[in-house]
């Protein structure tokens, strides 16, 4: 089992960025690779929920499936449906999870996933789930009016 994984502090209090990072459902409001999305079906997220996400670069379709959600612990997980992995592993699991820093009152936030897959994909893979919550987080920055990430 592999873990792609990316962190970042942001400025600003949890329950600003949890407000929007946690409506698993509403992902496309600040992911910029995103055309639309929604939950399918009726009701709100719930686990079990499947989002539909219609990618921009050419309209491709991606499913993926709650399987946790802990709004009192500022967490969820998703996978892919069984048989709708569009990635070339065996296995999926992502977590979001946001923590706040006390000293500056602003927010960690996580986000990786466990993959299972053969050996000569795995670097591969972990470069392309890593790029990706890298590029969401930075769409939650913009999204938040944030200021962009600078390396110490």
């Amino acid at each position: 089992m592999s873990r792609a994984y990316v962190s970042d502090v942001l400025p600003a209090p949890v329950d600003t960025v949890w407000a929007v990072l946690g409506r698993f459902e509403d992902i496309v409001d600040f992911v910029e690779k995103l055309s639309e999305g929604g939950l399918e079906g009726e009701g709100g997220p719930a686990v079990g929920s499947v989002r539909r996400l219609v990618l921009r670069d050419g309209g491709r379709v991606v499913r993926e499936r709650l399987v946790a959600m802990d709004a009192d612990d500022r967490s969820y997980s998703y996978d892919f449906p069984p048989g709708e992995n569009p990635f070339p592993v065996r296995s999926y699991r992502a977590t979001i999870r946001v923590r706040p820093v006390t000293r500056t009152n602003g927010t960690f936030v996580e986000w990786y996933g466990d993959f299972d897959c053969d050996a000569g994909v795995e670097a591969e893979m972990h470069e392309a789930f890593a790029s990706r919550y890298s590029a969401f987080l930075g769409n939650l920055r913009d999204h938040l009016g944030l200021p962009p990430a600078t390396r110490e």
